[in-house]
């Protein structure tokens, strides 16, 4: 699926869980996926009593951005959508022509998203050492994306081979840093192409940075894929909304990437069509430094180097010193053999 030809990026709007629990919000922000011109766009999809005991606290972002200390069941229960809802979010995608995506956070889920015929399985950084759900996930014969944040290289090659062997078809990694947001100082970009060297395989980066620079870095460096946590307003409130970008900022990061990704061309290094035309104005020719008569031995003082819109390449300048004159040259006139 994501094949070292196709040269395009595919850039997934991560909604997460910026809907607050709303419906309405999600289907907004679809909208707001699409305009922005993202291949994708991303949601959540879990069952809160299948993924978090009430005793569980909250992660230190969330208290922070969140400004309370509730449980993780409290807030994730408030955040959930239902089934019924991802079906809706999934319609109104393929209405406007973006594709859907969630990631399954329990088996029931994984099941519930299989059936719904998403073309891939994205995989949070959090289930990297989950080695039964990673087999359930392997099992559903479909291309996998892995977050990779908080884990080290062995455990990724642990999760990577675990998905393969399960029967996952194709496995392409993210590198992640799970702090939201994320300070420079620990984005560590080039451990994407760490892993790109540990696997051979197709790699890319969810970001939680603050701004658009280190994606738009990451597709220079090589990133096939870019995962970018998106909401309609930081102001509103919820754990991901601080560390996401406004959808302005989101279309400012995809047109970035796009021109990132024409830029980098195909590595073949030659002269295009309007340099060509411009190396005939901009390149120099060998002329004649002063007067010169046929049958004169062109001497390399008798020789310059100027722009004249044509003539001999410097290049040719050791085969014609030396040689001689067949024609006579006037000053700046150029050479011919």
């Amino acid at each position: 699926m994501f094949s070292s030809t196709n040269t395009k990026v595919f850039i997934i709007a991560e909604a997460g869980v910026n809907h607050n629990g709303s419906l309405s919000r999600a289907l907004e922000l679809c909208d707001a996926a699409k305009e922005a011109g993202a291949d994708a766009v991303k949601f959540q999809t879990w069952k809160t009593e299948k993924i978090v005991t009430e005793r569980a606290r909250m992660a230190a972002y969330q208290k922070e951005n969140l400004g309370a200390d509730d449980s993780q069941f409290a807030m994730l229960k408030a955040l959930e959508l239902s089934y019924e809802d991802f079906r809706a979010i999934q319609e109104h995608c393929r209405a406007i022509g973006i594709e859907f995506l969630s990631t399954p956070d329990e088996e029931e889920s994984l099941r519930f998203l299989v059936s719904l015929g998403l073309p891939l399985v994205k995989v949070g950084s959090g289930e990297v050492t989950n080695i039964p759900y990673l087999r359930q996930i392997g099992e559903c014969r479909l291309p996998v994306i892995l977050s990779t944040g908080m884990s080290t290289l062995e455990q990724v090659k642990v999760a990577y081979q675990t998905l393969l062997d399960a029967g996952a078809p194709e496995v392409a990694l993210l590198h992640c840093t799970t702090n939201y947001p994320c300070p420079m100082e620990e984005v560590n970009l080039r451990a994407m192409l760490t892993l790109k060297e540990a696997f051979g395989c197709p790699v890319g980066y969810s970001d939680h940075t603050m701004g658009i620079e280190v994606p738009v870095a990451a597709v220079a460096l090589g990133a096939q894929i870019i995962e970018k946590h998106f909401t309609l307003s930081r102001e509103l409130p919820g754990p991901d909304h601080k560390a996401s970008l406004e959808p302005s900022e989101l279309k400012a990061m995809v047109q970035a990437i796009r021109n990132i990704g024409t830029a980098l061309g195909d590595g073949v290094k030659r002269p295009n069509a309007s340099e060509k035309a411009n190396a005939q104005v901009v390149q120099k020719s060998i002329l004649a430094a002063c007067p010169i008569r046929k049958g004169e031995v062109l001497t390399a003082d008798k020789l310059t180097v100027k722009r004249a819109g044509g003539g001999l390449s410097p290049v040719c300048w050791d085969s014609v010193v030396g040689t001689v004159a067949q024609y006579d040259f006037d000053t700046d006139e150029a050479i011919r053999l």
